[in-house]
């Protein structure tokens, strides 16, 4: 039965906590040590998972105030907002900024996002520091283009032009969300297409289409020149690492028999601290196509320092100029496929064909990725995942190069 004023005033708590119902999932609780508060049990969008919002304290906050406030509640659920989530946005954005402040939708957003720690943290330092303070107090329905174009072009006159892009974008990525939880009516961030200007591209050629993969890895087993510079070929898109990361692999970095620790084989390649452009060690976990060309080489040039040696002295590495120049043997130019363009695929593949979480794939290609504190994650971090994601990719690479 609901609650009357007369029952609340009579409550009285005992020695275990009391639930007293009204209804709807709202309910006192009543606490041994004599506090009542108000809350409410919803289950989250989406994921429909269990979930209590404190409405107040009784009787500061009366019963027609608690029902009140569970009715506010029970709207945003019903646009798809979690109230929960939406009363952190609140707070954090300030209580000067309740409400429907482009802040507060932005915050809420922004929970919802299951990026990388590292990037979340730059989107949120770039809504903190650039766009919050100018527009962030606005109700998000009243926005209009100037004024993102205001916040971008303050961006962009100091010189960070594809920062301004990406915040424009996350903006615009916030807006659609008001709009589909009935926060706004439209997005103005579509009005400022070639508004500002357009970043330059300085990004390495890759094939990332899968019939042209494909052809490439067709192409690179029937090269014809050295067998060094064959297996680095055919070993790159295997491991995707930075091209001076692979021209200098030494044999004493792989592990070609580990075992995991149920017993299982866990062959790896154990790049040291140093050859890093993060300056941290790298583990590559190894599919069983990548040790088959390892073993294979290792009769030619196992007893050398190097696994890709220089065609004129053992003791250096292969030029870094190697791959790419048999690239272009076989027909492939810069614009079309370059040594570093190994990783591009990898990671374009990994993430729009196989489905793969971003942050295994950033691991994989040995990015700097943090967790919720800020630390870099350990070279170990994922290793199980991650071996099992190379073995999967190598299947793949096996699947599309059998493929006319």
């Amino acid at each position: 039965m609901a609650l009357t004023d007369t029952v609340l005033r009579r409550a009285k708590s005992g020695v275990t906590p009391i639930k007293m119902a009204d209804g709807g999932g709202l309910y006192l609780l009543l606490k041994p040590n004599g506090g009542k508060w108000w809350r409410w049990d919803y289950r989250r969008p989406v994921s429909a998972k269990r979930n209590t919002l404190s409405l107040g304290i009784y009787p500061e906050v009366g019963l027609a105030l608690a029902r009140q406030r569970r009715g506010e509640a029970r709207k945003l659920l019903a646009q798809g907002v979690d109230p929960g989530e939406h009363r952190k946005a609140e707070k954090a954005a300030g209580e000067e900024r309740a409400g429907n402040s482009f802040e507060v939708i932005a915050r809420e957003w922004l929970g919802k996002q299951a990026w990388v720690p590292g990037y979340l943290t730059k989107v949120i330092a770039w809504m903190e520091n650039d766009v919050f303070p100018h527009i962030g107090a606005r109700p998000i329905a009243e926005l209009t283009a100037p004024e993102f174009l205001k916040v971008a072009r303050r961006i962009e006159e100091r010189g960070a032009i594809e920062s301004a892009h990406r915040i424009l974008q996350n903006c615009g990525a916030v807006m659609r969300y008001a709009i589909a939880t009935g926060r706004a009516g439209r997005n103005p961030v579509t009005d400022l297409k070639g508004a500002i200007t357009q970043p330059q591209k300085r990004h390495f050629a890759a094939i990332v289409e899968p019939k042209q993969i494909g052809a490439l890895l067709r192409a690179i087993d029937g090269y014809a020149g050295t067998p060094e510079v064959r297996a680095a070929l055919r070993l790159a898109p295997l491991v995707f690492v930075r091209p001076g990361e692979l021209r200098q692999a030494q044999w004493v970095e792989f592990d070609l028999d580990a075992t995991d620790a149920a017993g299982q084989s866990a062959p790896v390649w154990n790049i040291p601290a140093s050859r890093m452009k993060m300056r941290e060690p790298h583990l590559v976990p190894l599919a069983p196509q990548a040790v088959a060309i390892l073993r294979e080489l290792r009769p030619l040039t196992g007893r050398g320092q190097y696994v890709f040696p220089s065609g004129r002295s053992p003791k250096r590495p292969m030029s870094n100029n190697a791959v790419n120049a048999a690239l272009r043997r076989m027909g492939f130019d810069s614009d079309t496929m370059t040594g570093h363009g190994f990783r591009a695929m990898a990671r374009t593949i990994l993430d729009e064909v196989l489905g793969f979480r971003p942050d295994y794939i950033e691991h994989q290609l040995a990015h700097a990725v943090r967790d919720p504190n800020g630390r870099a994650y350990n070279r170990t971090a994922h290793l199980a995942e991650r071996r099992k994601m190379m073995a999967r990719w190598a299947d793949y690479l096996d699947r599309l190069k059998s493929e006319d």
